[in-house]
């Protein structure tokens, strides 16, 4: 939850979040608001950062880039190790940037860890982990239960990665959460939720972007990635098993599909509780609703501007 001071909101920066599950339309609801709020687009997504992972993360057209300037877009080489403690700096200077320049910050994306680090003005412990973890969700659960259950079982980068961390530095991850926010947080911040009435209607999406990927090259893409943490974003790591022979294409596909509605009912779930948690300071719009673009902006107008 935001941290609440005495300070005025009105000395804040008005931060405005716009989120949901891959394939909710939430990057044309992002540049229609910039348009209309005279605003600039802040990534929040884990994998947009990487070059050359176009197809695969949905990015951003060159033409919707032309008419809405994007940040942390395209930001780290394929072959780097990143985290969520490397990128909170890099959102910070970009919000800050652009709200000094007189424009309105957009900060959009899936990935809620992201979001809520940066939101809530998360210390994060600075540089890399050196411990390298091959651990269990049941080993998770013994020494942070509180983190555990709101992790994956199958989740094993987030799973490893707090492993690594309480190996590094003696603390779990939830104690240096609630440390770290004792620092205030400096935007006022209003967050816009896509969801959707029916899941079959995202589900189909997803389908349908994955379909439009194939028949935009991302085989192509996958295969020119090199190895590292870009190479395990969805769209790339389930088509390995296809190029290196080992199943047929639309088995490949098939499995593609998949990971990504299971992606997707996460993402659901992180930003359900974040609704919860916000409470008057967020607005949940469903995707099939008609006027959709007019209601965000009269929040945005209402709540942010």
């Amino acid at each position: 939850m935001l941290n609440e001071t005495k300070e005025s909101y009105e000395t804040k920066i008005p931060l405005l979040i716009i989120a949901g599950p891959t394939a909710s339309g939430k990057t044309s609801l992002a540049i229609a608001l910039c348009e209309q709020l005279d605003g600039e687009v802040v990534s929040a997504d884990s994998m947009q950062v990487y070059c050359g992972m176009d197809i695969a993360t949905a990015k951003p057209s060159m033409e919707e880039m032309t008419r809405v300037q994007h940040h942390l877009i395209d930001v780290v080489d394929p072959g780097e190790r990143f985290s969520v403690a490397k990128y909170a700096p890099m959102a910070h200077e970009a919000i800050a940037d652009i709200h000094a320049r007189g424009k309105q910050p957009v900060f959009c994306g899936g990935t809620g860890l992201y979001i809520q680090a940066v939101v809530e003005n998360w210390q994060l412990t600075p540089g890399e982990i050196s411990h390298e973890i091959n651990g269990t969700w049941e080993e998770l659960r013994e020494i942070d239960p509180e983190h555990a259950a709101k992790v994956h079982p199958n989740d094993e980068k987030r799973v490893n990665h707090a492993l690594a961390l309480y190996c590094e530095t003696g603390v779990t991850l939830t104690e240096q959460n609630l440390c770290s926010r004792e620092e205030p947080t400096p935007y006022d911040a209003r967050m816009i939720f896509l969801n959707t009435r029916d899941r079959k209607l995202l589900y189909d999406r997803i389908n349908r972007r994955v379909d439009e990927m194939i028949i935009n090259g991302l085989v192509r893409e996958a295969k020119n990635m090199p190895r590292g943490t870009a190479a395990q974003a969805i769209g790339h790591k389930e088509l390995e098993l296809y190029l290196k022979g080992e199943c047929e294409m639309e088995e490949a596909v098939a499995r593609l599909k998949q990971e990504t509605r299971r992606y997707a009912k996460r993402q659901l779930s992180w930003f359900r509780r974040m609704a919860r948690e916000w409470e008057e300071r967020c607005v949940e719009l469903y995707i099939e609703d008609k006027g959709l673009i007019e209601r965000a902006i009269e929040f945005a107008q209402a709540q942010v501007l």
